[in-house]
């Protein structure tokens, strides 16, 4: 039973993204890693490379901007990865996602323990969504709480949409054309966090990350008036909460090194109509409707 870990990354210096901790995170339980990495003028492919991991080998590419428009760019860049992996399982882990060391052994146990179970085509991960500081998380039901990350290679899986999921198509042709939905994967769930830092960084980076990624989904400038309407900072959320479990060891070099303070105010919190309301209900009922699943769960 072979592991290949993969991820994509352009450019992560200059967006604070923890893409060496990710990478890092997973690669004791992988026999390789695809890392594919877009042209950058900050040294992230030189900085990949000085891991000095035999397991890692690094694609490069460049960006076709063309693709800009619903973030068709990432799932391409996924795909790439993707198309390089020559293991039994294929573990996805994005530039700005770290696997908490204590986790490697129960997920690794999960994919041995159903490696020979064909009914099962993969995995899905809880997250934490980390908010404004390494202290907080986002928690409303406007976040995916869980999102597939492990799965079976030879099944035709390609990445969903924007690169958030996954989905088996019948053929690469039917994918490329846009012709077939696709069919959601069978899987388990494992009780191993994916830490995702998306919404920590330095103020300086916090602003420009929200500008890059939403011009992969509108025009920049309507991007950017739409930010400056709501004051885009981190009060421009709806609500969070403390975290206090421990962080990834690889991680806490970051979180020892935060210099910026960030204390959320329920007062400015930001919230949608429907959000609103339907919030308070979730939180009492315990489960969120209309739940986005891409995936069938085995229970």
């Amino acid at each position: 039973m072979k592991i290949s870990g993969f991820t994509y990354v352009r450019n992560g210096f200059n967006y604070g993204v923890p893409f060496l901790e990710a990478i890092q995170s997973i690669l004791p339980i992988c026999d390789e890693f695809i890392a594919v990495v877009g042209k950058s003028d900050d040294a992230t492919r030189e900085a990949i490379e000085n891991l000095r991991s035999d397991k890692i080998k690094i694609i490069d590419t460049v960006w076709d901007m063309n693709l800009k428009k619903g973030g068709k760019i990432f799932a391409q860049q996924t795909n790439i990865g993707l198309d390089q992996v020559t293991g039994d399982w294929a573990f996805h882990i994005q530039a700005d996602e770290v696997i908490h060391e204590n986790d490697l052994p129960k997920i690794l146990e999960a994919i041995k323990n159903n490696d020979s179970n064909k009914k099962v085509e993969g995995f899905i991960l809880p997250f934490f969504h980390f908010w404004g500081g390494y202290n907080y998380i986002r928690n409303t039901r406007r976040i995916h709480k869980h999102e597939i990350r492990i799965f079976r290679t030879g099944l035709g899986v390609r990445s969903f949409r924007d690169s958030q999921g996954f989905r088996k198509f019948s053929s690469i042709e039917n994918y490329n054309s846009g012709t077939e939905a696709g069919e959601k994967l069978f899987v388990k769930k494992i009780d191993a966090a994916i830490f995702h830092y998306n919404g920590v960084r330095p103020p300086n980076l916090f602003r420009k990350k929200a500008e890059e990624m939403g011009s992969f989904y509108k025009n920049e400038n309507e991007v950017r008036e739409e930010l400056n309407a709501r004051n885009y900072n981190w009060d421009d959320v709806d609500r969070v909460e403390l975290f206090s479990k421990p962080h990834p060891a690889l991680m806490q070099p970051k979180v020892n090194a935060q210099d910026w303070k960030y204390v959320y105010n329920p007062a400015k919190s930001v919230w949608k109509t429907k959000d609103k309301l339907l919030q308070p209900i979730e939180d009492l009922l315990g489960f969120k409707f209309g739940e986005y699943k891409n995936y069938k769960l085995i229970k």
